[in-house]
């Protein structure tokens, strides 16, 4: 489709010109010969560049100018004038006008103003589209209770100065909880820095952390600010802090209580303004108690203790997250509109989710690209993995066979374990201990016969505290 261009002028031999220049150039040209016929015309239909005229009868250029970018301030407006004053020049710039341009009209001139204003039209959409994608990365999702009372501990804690560490297990979303407090704190205008400690090499992580000067080390050719001075002003997250050295530990301490740092091979300290978040799926108390931690590190980071509650704590969260997720991943892919079915998201819910949010998230995306129709259904959910292969009777039911009794699948027998959450667990974890008995322990054939890779059914039977084998090869 054609770049559509609008051209406001009151006088016909230029709206004939312009409509013959811009024309011959491809673009789709309609005309006005007043604002008020403008403004109707673009009621109607959309127009992705305005030339508008300064001088016009009845509501002026400016006048139309300022009404146009009330009703959309991205909108591209090119102002033309054949007796302007640099005082109307200066006055359409501040109310938004893109350029200027002064009668008589060059052809150039025209086309090089009309163009630019497109190119930034796109890059200011593109701009705005991957803005939009990367927000919806970082929101928190879900209202259960253990979320709600996390957001409001956030909302007390971060517009205060006071040091943060984040507490849960991998994949429960300790990263978004840092970002939204430094998003809700006076220091959200700063950089968000983030560092995470147990991917970096034991010996690069001072030099990661405080920076290096010239020669500090092997290929160090040039000096490099670390990330307590990218974060001057802002936030660093030390994310798994508990798998920090006890030297980068101490030089850390040192920076929490000097509010400065020293690079690598460097004789003198700098002066750093930085809020620091850490964040750990280890018990910091049994660290500090076993000496892998330090005491008055760990006192100096947990000022305000915050904890990510992990998935089968929020299973009321598990849909929309699910939802949230498919929604990105169609619009990241440019894929045609796709949903769950009521059973398929059902089943998500009352899944075990060990490697939490990041799993789901993971599991969904992989569903987002292999199915092929618009619903996810059921058997999606079984190819990727996840689906809750059917017993034939409750776990546990007495009786003759191992397979006699009510199914497993019963509103009476999901009452009697307490609830669906209860049950659902009960149940992957006898449906875990059948597929273990059946492959006589091997894992890896266990994992075949359920559906889903080694590595899931390993955390699972962490998860449920199964043994894993009963006389095979794990």
């Amino acid at each position: 489709m054609s770049d559509r261009i609008l051209v406001v002028d009151d006088e016909k031999n230029i709206r004939r010109t312009l409509r013959m220049v811009l024309s011959s150039e491809g673009f789709d040209v309609m005309v006005a010969a007043s604002a008020e016929e403008g403004l109707a015309r673009l009621e109607r239909e959309a127009a992705d560049v305005v030339l508008l005229d300064v001088n016009l009868p009845g509501i002026d250029g400016l006048e139309m100018l300022r009404a146009l970018k009330r009703s959309d301030p991205d909108r591209m407006v090119v102002m033309i004038s054949g007796a302007a004053s640099v005082a109307t020049a200066v006055e359409a710039t501040r109310e938004g006008a893109f350029d200027f341009l002064e009668k008589p009209l060059s052809r150039e001139r025209v086309l090089v103003a009309v163009r630019n204003a497109l190119q930034l039209r796109t890059v200011g959409r593109e701009w705005r589209e991957l803005k939009e994608r990367e927000d919806r990365r970082h929101v928190m999702i879900g209202d259960s209770p253990v979320m709600k009372v996390l957001r409001e501990e956030i909302d007390r804690a971060a517009p205060t100065s006071a040091r943060i560490l984040i507490l849960g297990e991998s994949g429960t979303g300790k990263e978004l909880v840092a970002r939204s407090v430094h998003e809700s704190s006076e220091r959200s205008a700063g950089p968000f820095v983030k560092v995470n400690c147990a991917a970096i090499p034991e010996e690069l992580i001072e030099s990661e952390l405080f920076g290096a000067v010239k020669g500090a080390y092997t290929g160090a050719d040039s000096s490099r600010d670390g990330k307590f001075l990218q974060a001057d002003g802002g936030t660093l997250f030390l994310d798994e802090i508990g798998d920090m050295s006890q030297k980068a530990q101490a030089k850390v301490l040192r920076a929490l209580q000097e509010g400065e740092i020293e690079r690598v091979g460097g004789s003198g300290t700098v002066k750093v303004d930085v809020r620091v978040i850490a964040a750990t799926n280890k018990d910091l108390t049994a660290e500090v108690a076993a000496g892998r931690f330090r005491e008055d590190l760990y006192f100096r980071l947990n000022v305000v203790p915050l904890r990510a509650a992990p998935l089968r704590e929020r299973p009321g969260d598990v849909a929309k997250l699910a939802r949230h997720f498919l929604e990105g991943f169609r619009l990241e892919n440019n894929r045609p509109p796709t949903r769950f079915a009521p059973d398929a998201l059902e089943a998500l819910s009352a899944h075990a989710w060990p490697g939490n949010v990041r799993e789901l998230e993971n599991t969904v995306e992989r569903l987002a690209i292999m199915t092929s129709g618009s619903e996810i259904t059921l058997a999606d959910l079984d190819r990727a993995g996840v689906g809750l292969a059917a017993i034939p009777s409750a776990p546990g039911h007495a009786g003759g066979a191992e397979d006699a009794g009510p199914p497993a699948t019963s509103s009476a027998w999901i009452r009697a374990e307490g609830g669906l959450v209860a049950a659902r667990r009960r149940f992957e974890a006898e449906a875990i201990r059948r597929a273990l008995r059946e492959a006589d322990g091997n894992v890896s054939r266990a994992a075949r016969l359920l559906g889903i890779d080694r590595t899931n059914l390993h955390k699972k039977i962490q998860v449920y505290a199964i043994g894993e084998t009963t006389g095979g090869t794990p």
